[in-house]
């Protein structure tokens, strides 16, 4: 992928034009609103926020991700990765408990069934308002986050070309843009885990 080009898409040349992260972030991530919208509304616990947008990206992800699952194959992506010198094994410290190489769409699955656990365990995500949060609740939520962005870097890097023949690309900036907004304002994702995508996030 060129990540300099600036040409537009051509949807109709026969050979589809290079396009770039930055070009259609410059364009589609330029709303100031969604800062606000990462903020904790007044009168809101925190942790009660937290968890009701950890569960509301999860849902988003993995639809964003369930429209390209045609494209991420164990054969187009045999690894997780994100651009060239990212790579991302999995373990889950239960079942998998030593870190395993595996297909890009076989760690989204094993990401979401994860995930999907995590909500469901009242022990650490209970669905009574006003029930008190166990000392792991915060740390499980920066290891949703830090796995989610891992699915978004892979869909930047590998699979741009197709969300921008899909027209997704407008959906895909803003809900990464949001996303990020949000883990900088619980500081919810080491700076290091963000440098995969670091050209993108520079332009917010």
């Amino acid at each position: 992928m060129n990540l300099i080009s600036t040409k537009s898409p051509t949807k109709s040349s026969k050979k589809p034009q290079k396009h770039t992260l930055q070009t259609y972030a410059e364009v589609t991530l330029n709303n100031e609103t969604l800062k606000h919208v990462a903020k904790v509304p007044e009168g809101e616990d925190v942790n009660e926020w937290l968890a009701a947008n950890a569960a509301d990206f999860y849902n988003e992800i993995n639809m964003l991700y369930g429209t390209l699952s045609d494209y991420c194959t164990s054969k187009t992506c045999p690894s997780m990765t994100a651009g060239p010198k990212f790579e991302f094994l999995w373990a889950d410290g239960v079942q998998i408990k030593k870190a395993i190489k595996v297909s890009a769409p076989e760690y989204v699955e094993y990401l979401m069934t994860w995930i999907q656990k995590q909500l469901d365990d009242e022990s650490i995500f209970p669905s009574q308002i006003g029930s008190l949060f166990s000392k792991n609740f915060q740390p499980t939520v920066k290891n949703i986050f830090k796995r989610l962005f891992r699915v978004y870097g892979h869909i930047y890097h590998s699979h741009f070309e197709v969300v921008v023949n899909l027209g997704m690309e407008p959906h895909l900036n803003t809900s990464f843009k949001r996303f990020i907004y949000f883990i900088e304002e619980f500081k919810l994702i080491d700076k290091k885990e963000l440098v995969p995508l670091g050209e993108v996030i520079a332009i917010l």
